[in-house]
Formats: C-alpha cells, structure tokens, sequence
C-alpha cells in the first residue's frame, strides 16, 4: 500500500509580518513548526504500516526552509518527501493549493490513500483535503475519528459528524481528513534522525508538474483574494478591585451591565 500525508509547515508564533500588497503572510525567516493537526495524520499512517504495511510519502508545499518538517517525518518513520517549492506557487489561496498539491501528488508517482489533517493553524478553512480529492478525481470522507478496518480493497471508518457519529466504507485509491485525537501522535526519535539525515527529499518546481501552465497556481491561479488581514487589536487595560464577595458581585454586575455585556430582562 502507498500512502501520501499532505503536512505543512506552519508559524510557531503569532508575531508574524503581512505582506500589505498581497495580503499574504511572510514565511521566510520566521520561526515555524510541523502544522499541529497534520501529526494525526501521519500518525494514523504510521499505525496503518505497522499493522498493515505501507510505504509513506509525505508531501508539502512551501519555501525552501519547509524541507525542516519533512526531515521531522523522517524522524518519525516516513519513507519518502516531496517539496513543492516555486516562487511561481506562492499567494496561492485554498484552491489553487489543492491543484498543486493535487499535481504534485500525480508527479511523485502511485498512490492508494492519501491522508490529510483536519485543517491548518495558519489558515483554518479545513477545505484542503476535498477540494485536493475533487481534483484527483477520487472519492473521499472528512472528520474520520477512528478506523474500523483496513483491507487491501479500501478502508471503513468512524466519522464524527456535526449531529450524529457515521460509519462510512471507502474503496482505494481515496482520501480521509482526520480529527485531532484519533491516535496520539509519537516523538521524532533521534535514532531515525540519525539514520535520515541524508536521505533525499524530491524538489518539485511547476516545470515538473503535468500542467505547467503558470495561470493555475500561485495568486495568477486564485479566485479568491485578501482585501485586507490585520493581527487582532490586543490590549493590557485592567482594573484591580478589592473588596468583599458580595461588593465584587455587585460591582461586576453594575460593570458588565453598565458595558453592556448584559442586558436586564423585564
């Protein structure tokens, strides 16, 4: 069985600059970490090898530094890497990433299933993974929270809906999103990340893509565009009240209300 993971590299702080011309953030040079949601995803796919056999392919898109959260996989079991890395992909929004994922995964070779996390810390429309199978032309379920079976034909799994827990069956070749918890995800092992530090991670550009046409990627290949992204306001004013329950109760409520937080019912 083969098995792609889509993973990203996402920023580790929240103090990151936007670019006021394209409304995109600034990635290079900021300190970043594995997308925490995609660590689900690479963990169910380490269990399904284990119990199952599989090679693991994991793929990404990103500046050049994004080749860090590969090496992590590597740390954790994976087989393979593949970057996409092209000045040409960057501004690209949630549908103009699903293509070229969706081209990348048809460069890098064969596959049976392919797994997704839920969403994006730095992004959060969760849309990724459908869009991506819709492109692939290939069946899929999202909110997979447990796996029931896994055969050589296809998978069964547990899906945690909005009202109600589904069960769905699936045949290969297809795609699942997982939900945060379905396995707990294990520690890169420093043993492996000696054992990889070598190993090849395959760069592709968009001259190693079936579509080379340059008007479906990046912001040239976005429908959708930021008019404006600003951080949230943040602000330090407080006051510090001292006094008896009762007289902080009641100072409270004159407070919220006088805020109007709350509104008196009549």
């Amino acid at each position: 069985m083969n098995i792609v993971v889509c993973i990203k590299q996402v920023p580790g702080t929240t103090q990151v600059e936007i670019d006021p011309a394209t409304g995109v953030l600034k990635r290079d040079g900021v300190d970043s970490k594995m997308n925490p949601y995609d660590l689900y995803a690479l963990e169910t796919a380490l269990r399904i090898k284990e119990s199952h056999g599989a090679e693991i392919t994991v793929i990404t898109m990103g500046p050049p530094q994004a080749q860090e959260v590969i090496r992590e996989a590597f740390m954790m079991g994976v087989d393979h890497g593949f970057l996409l890395s092209d000045r040409r992909f960057g501004g690209a929004d949630v549908l103009a990433t699903s293509y070229t994922l969706a081209q990348g995964i048809r460069a890098a070779g064969n596959f049976d299933l392919i797994i997704c996390g839920k969403q994006t810390t730095d992004g959060d429309t969760a849309q990724v993974g459908a869009e991506l199978a819709e492109f692939l032309d290939i069946p899929h379920v999202t909110c997979v929270s447990k796996l029931v079976d896994v055969t050589a034909a296809g998978i069964t799994a547990e899906l945690d809906l909005p009202l109600h827990i589904g069960t769905a069956e699936i045949q290969f070749p297809c795609l699942i999103t997982v939900e945060k918890g379905i396995f707990e995800p294990r520690l890169p092992s420093y043993k492996r990340k000696l054992a990889t530090c070598d190993r090849q991670i395959t760069v592709l550009t968009l001259d190693d893509m079936p579509d080379q046409d340059p008007a479906h990627y990046g912001l040239n290949g976005s429908p959708t565009q930021v008019k404006r992204i600003f951080p949230p306001e943040t602000g330090s004013d407080h006051q510090l009240w001292h006094d008896s329950g009762k007289v902080l109760g009641e100072k409270l409520f004159d407070y919220l209300k006088d805020h109007k937080f709350l509104q008196q019912l009549r």
